[in-house]
């Protein structure tokens, strides 16, 4: 049987539960390098390329190797994107919001304030129309787009002082990255766009009076918690945010299909792994992180009722002046929208009396 036809016949699944992937994939050696916006220190959010990587690996029979570099490493932090898009490195890993200063619509890619949470957003990705909108876009920056990883809900960060009204919020100059840092700009915060290596010290030496990352596993790791004790929840701005995989298009046209077909399953197998390690993680790193004097405290509903009309008004604005976003904006909040109506039945329900019970 010809290696195409049982590829294709098979189904590339089959193929690598079976071991059969090695006699398939008798194809030239490939390398690639990868370009991380991420610290090697963060084993989740950074280790998803090296997930990643060791899948293509396997897969190729050692064949496809990537090499992966943290951030600052081959690139800036935030200059993967241009470094992709010009052919320095073949892709990168990073969240797509970083970018929103190219164009908004980047963010819709990953986060926006108030939108879905990582099911919801995978559900677009791979169900609905997300992954056709997002390539469209992306394709105007020489770039193909993979979903490689999520979060889930992140946490609201870290405060030097409580939070107990909006106008507390009012002249902070707090580390938010990608696109909330424009919905906080209205209501008075003064955003700081800052990669995760260098929040801790900007945090210690007074640079800035708040800084948010992600939630307790990496927090933990990045000792926030020494330099301020109020830890805020939730991150309306992060109910789900995907990180990316972001390949050169030049790049991956130059791929055989199989290993096209390896890169897409490899980076869909680190995209669930890196929710299911926080969600494994996150619960022991709280409990260490109130043990160690961390003061847990809900953002004052003043302060989320200001930043979803903040939030709503920008929305409003880049529909009416940004092609781009109106055009994924509209697919997304529908989608967003119909599956709220959802989540609130069984979904809402069922966790809403689970975390009534002693157990």
């Amino acid at each position: 049987m010809k290696r195409r036809s049982f590829v294709k016949n098979a189904g590339l699944a089959g193929i690598l539960a079976a071991g059969a992937a090695p006699a398939v994939m008798a194809q030239q050696a490939i390398r690639w390098r990868l370009a991380s916006s991420f610290p090697n220190s963060l084993d989740t959010i950074f280790g998803a390329a090296h997930v990643f990587a060791q899948k293509v690996k396997e897969a190729t029979n050692g064949k496809f190797e990537i090499s992966v570099h943290a951030g600052g490493e081959l690139v800036p932090p935030f200059g993967v994107v241009d470094a992709v898009q010009q052919g320095t490195v073949e892709c990168c890993h990073t969240a797509p919001y970083y970018f929103f200063g190219k164009d908004p619509t980047f963010a819709l890619g990953c986060a926006v304030p108030f939108g879905m949470n990582s099911r919801q957003m995978t559900a677009w990705m791979y169900q609905g129309n997300g992954l056709k909108l997002m390539r469209e876009f992306y394709a105007g920056y020489n770039i193909i787009s993979f979903p490689m990883g999520n979060t889930g809900a992140q946490m609201g960060g870290w405060f030097r002082k409580p939070i107990t009204s909006l106008a507390d919020m009012k002249g902070l100059k707090m580390r938010i990255g990608g696109f909330a840092g424009k919905v906080m700009e209205r209501i008075g915060v003064i955003p700081q766009n800052i990669p995760g290596g260098d929040i801790y010290p900007s945090l210690e030496k007074g640079t800035i009076d708040a800084a948010e990352w992600v939630g307790p596993y990496d927090d933990l790791k990045l000792g926030f918690y020494k330099v301020a004790k109020n830890y805020l929840y939730p991150g309306w701005w992060e109910g789900g945010p995907e990180l990316d995989l972001f390949v050169n298009t030049k790049a991956w046209n130059a791929l055989p299909a199989e290993y096209k077909a390896v890169v897409e399953v490899a980076a869909s197998h680190a995209h669930v792994n890196m929710q299911a390690t926080y969600d494994a993680k996150n619960p022991d790193a709280l409990r260490e992180l109130v043990g160690k004097g961390t003061k847990l405290q809900p953002f004052p509903k003043a302060v989320m009722e200001a930043s979803y009309k903040a939030a709503s008004d920008i929305y409003g604005e880049l529909s009416a002046s940004n092609p781009n976003w109106r055009k994924v904006y509209t697919d997304w909040a529908k989608f967003r929208n119909d599956d709220i109506l959802w989540f609130r039945v069984a979904e809402n329900e069922f966790d809403r009396f689970m975390m009534t019970r002693k157990l």
